[in-house]
């Protein structure tokens, strides 16, 4: 019990000095990585990191949340270090001692109080946010969860930076032997940043991040999803007498050639007698292509003899579909045009990579547009060649970077118009062109995420379908663009200007699934749509990036079947939205 008491003693001792100084002085400046946090960097990463507790486009589950508070309050500790580095080198002032502990001791207590209440009132913002999506209210929120994610990526982020500022320093005094300081200063400022950036780049990002991500999207192009069998009809890739091999398609072009509708499934869901729909689809490992001093014109050559050989030429309606980065074709846009016309369809996609769209994005979102206006130029020649009266519909199609590839095949929205009998784009990036063209042109008083332009004659935008296509109630004209976009898809509003600008589809009015309480903050914004891209499906259609049975209504605005009714719609959409999808 005595030996107890002072240890005590001891302990409360210790506690009260730490009270009175709660910071720890460096012994000198060689102290680069193991010092004390500068307390006005520090408030600016704790300001930042409240920021980044705001909402965003669609719901964020907790362990987002703190990569996106430690990546914000890395952000703001830079900021802020900068800052205080500029007060110290122009001014000669210095708190006192007590002064200095005083504000350290309301940081500690005023900085844990307010983020704790924040955090709570976050999770409140997300139940609001979920609900207005049509998600169940619930939602797990973990406060200490949160803190300590962002506090170890901020920690991890801050030593990094630390570290390569002593490596800097380490290079100056190196230099300094041979040449003057301000020489060593300079050379060795300009050597570390090229360091860093060949290393972050070549090393961590191509290969390191590229490397690992194409290591496992080309094991994956090489399997086959389970349930997934070779077609039995020779209107399919794949099938007998194709072209192109079954083992040639890769793992998305086998779920395309594989989950092929059949005239017995048609039939049975009309209840008229139907076709076995072609279904056309060169992948990026084809044998042919390789070697080849014209890749993207042997694929489209080898797609131009595949639809010749499958009679597509003579369908009622001919598509073409640009592919994702891993070359994916979302049955929900294929299946529905197909059961509308009776399997008298043929669909045609090349495949220009098998990566995931945002490693495709960043390293070769070129090859999209290049692969997929090779395609469109092949396609639409031999069409043109054709007596009129022989020439099926011809009408293009793509989601996501699909999207983008069918834009970047033609020269704005007028030479789409002119060259095609309709279009169905659904969640196109930000960055596609036609898109961009569209909102750059709306009609004042329109929103950027419900633009209208020329009354809705040609072109018009929808969320909630089909009352949104009916919109404005000017009649349509000939060909139809449909554009399916969802006001809280961050697929489409991603932008690096989310940097430093202020968005337009945060300006009043907002988008219907967008809640109130979101705001725009320089930096902050863009890691937080950033990671909503990472849970851009974590909602239901039509909220975020999924569109669900949509393609149904804009099919049946584009290009409807003879006789074609909006029960047909409401029955085909029920279907859709029931059956399984492949």
């Amino acid at each position: 019990m005595h030996r107890a008491m002072p240890r005590w003693t001891a302990v409360r001792e210790r506690l009260a000095r730490i009270a009175r100084k709660p910071y720890w002085d460096r012994p000198d400046g060689s102290y680069l990585v193991r010092r004390w946090p500068d307390l006005t960097a520090l408030c600016c990463a704790t300001v930042f990191f409240w920021l980044s507790l705001t909402p965003s486009l669609v719901p964020r589950p907790w362990l987002l949340q703190g990569v996106v508070g430690g990546i914000s309050a890395a952000i703001g500790y830079g900021f802020g270090a900068v800052v205080s580095t500029l007060w110290r080198a122009l001014s000669a002032r210095r708190p006192t001692e007590r002064v200095r502990a005083r504000l350290w001791q309301a940081y500690w207590v005023l900085g844990l109080v307010v983020t704790v209440w924040l955090i709570a009132r976050s999770a409140h913002a997300q139940i609001r946010l979920r609900e207005l999506q049509g998600l169940p209210p619930s939602l797990t929120w973990h406060v200490p969860a949160i803190m300590l994610v962002a506090l170890v990526l901020w920690a991890l982020l801050l030593l990094c930076a630390r570290g390569i500022r002593l490596g800097t320093r380490s290079l100056i005094r190196r230099l300094h032997r041979y040449v003057p300081l301000p020489v060593a200063i300079g050379a060795g400022a300009v050597l570390s940043a090229l360091i860093v950036t060949v290393g972050l780049r070549d090393v961590v990002f191509q290969r390191g991040v590229i490397g690992l991500a194409d290591r496992i999207a080309y094991a994956t192009n090489g399997g086959t999803r389970e349930g997934i069998r070779p077609p039995d009809s020779p209107l399919v890739s794949g099938g007998p007498g194709s072209l192109i091999s079954w083992q040639d398609l890769g793992f998305q072009g086998r779920v395309f050639a594989g989950s092929a509708l059949t005239e017995e499934r048609i039939g049975a869901y009309t209840g008229r007698p139907a076709k076995d729909p072609v279904r056309v689809y060169v992948s990026a490992s084809v044998p042919e292509v390789f070697g080849t001093d014209t890749p993207f014109e042997a694929k489209a050559q080898l797609a131009v003899r595949e639809l010749e050989r499958t009679g597509a030429f003579d369908r009622d309606v001919l598509a073409i579909a640009g592919t994702t980065g891993t070359g994916w074709v979302n049955a929900d846009i294929v299946e529905p045009l197909e059961y509308m016309h009776d399997g008298d369809t043929a669909t045609v996609a090349v495949q220009y990579s098998y990566l995931p769209s945002w490693v495709s994005f960043l390293v070769d979102k070129e090859r999209a547009g290049q692969a997929t206006r090779t395609l469109v130029e092949a396609v639409l020649a031999k069409v043109a060649a054709l007596p009129e009266e022989d020439r099926p519909k011809v009408v293009v199609t793509g989601e996501s970077l699909g999207g983008f590839a069918i834009e970047s095949s033609f020269d704005g929205l007028r030479d789409l118009l002119a060259r095609t009998d309709g279009a169905l784009l659904v969640g196109t990036p930000n960055f596609a062109p036609i898109s961009q063209e569209i909102r750059d042109h709306r009609e004042p008083g329109s929103p950027v995420w419900r633009p209208v332009l020329d009354a809705g004659r040609n072109v018009r935008f929808g969320q909630f379908v089909p009352r949104d296509l009916k919109q404005p109630p000017s009649a349509w004209g000939d060909p139809r663009v449909v554009y399916l976009q969802n006001a809280s898809d961050p697929v489409v509003w991603w932008s690096s200007d989310l940097l430093l600008h202020r968005p337009q589809w945060l300006r009043a009015p907002l988008g219907p699934d967008i809640t109130p309480a979101i705001r725009w903050f320089p930096l902050v914004t863009f890691w937080q749509t950033t990671i909503d891209m990472a849970v851009s499906y974590g909602v239901d259609a039509p909220h975020g990036h999924r569109y669900g049975a949509a393609p149904v209504d804009a099919w049946a605005a584009i290009v409807p079947r003879e006789g074609w009714t909006d029960q047909d719609t409401d029955r085909l959409r029920a279907h859709i939205t029931a059956r399984p999808s492949p």
